[in-house]
């Protein structure tokens, strides 16, 4: 039995017809693994940006419905975290900006939205105010998040010098009689 064995490993090794398959293996493998981490983590950023979305939907909803109810920062920021459907480390990693518009000279925000940085607390009196009656208004929130695979493919691209990525969404509201 082990001598019939033998054989047949030893065959098997001076076989060279299935030497080819070997190298096409080799090269496909990675190349096969880098596209599925870059699906998971596309995957992971859409289902992110979605529920951030969401969150700020939800919440610039109940803004225009409650008109009468006085939010500050924190409870905005609170408000969002809880309808995000989960977020890592939401209330840490969240900056909102309310900003009134004037729809007949609209000036638009800056390009690019101010992260808070993690290690940094931020500062809750920048850019909030809920803004008076029939007055138009921006809310935007950015969001910083540590990719998926953080050192692969699009998590590479999407993470900065930090090694935090962002994302931004933006909702507006009408501020109505109270």
């Amino acid at each position: 039995m082990i001598i019939r064995l033998k054989n047949r490993l030893t065959q098997f090794r001076k076989e060279e017809s299935g030497a080819t398959n070997t190298l096409e293996f080799a090269f496909m493998v990675p190349l096969v693994f880098i596209a599925f981490a870059f699906g998971v983590e596309l995957t992971t950023h859409s289902n992110r940006q979605f529920q951030l979305d969401r969150g700020v939907e939800v919440t610039t909803r109940i803004i225009r419905l409650n008109t009468s109810a006085q939010y500050t920062h924190e409870i905005l920021k609170q408000a969002i975290c809880d309808n995000t459907g989960g977020l890592d480390d939401c209330s840490e990693n969240l900056r909102l900006e309310l900003l009134p518009m004037d729809p007949r000279d609209y000036t638009g925000l800056d390009a690019s939205p101010y992260c808070s940085d993690s290690a940094q607390p931020v500062d809750p009196e920048s850019g909030v105010s809920l803004g008076q009656q029939h007055e138009l208004m921006l809310i935007r929130a950015c969001y910083r998040f540590v990719p998926f695979m953080g050192s692969l493919g699009l998590g590479k691209l999407l993470a900065g010098p930090d090694g935090y990525g962002k994302m931004v969404t933006m909702s507006a509201f009408v501020q109505e009689p109270r």
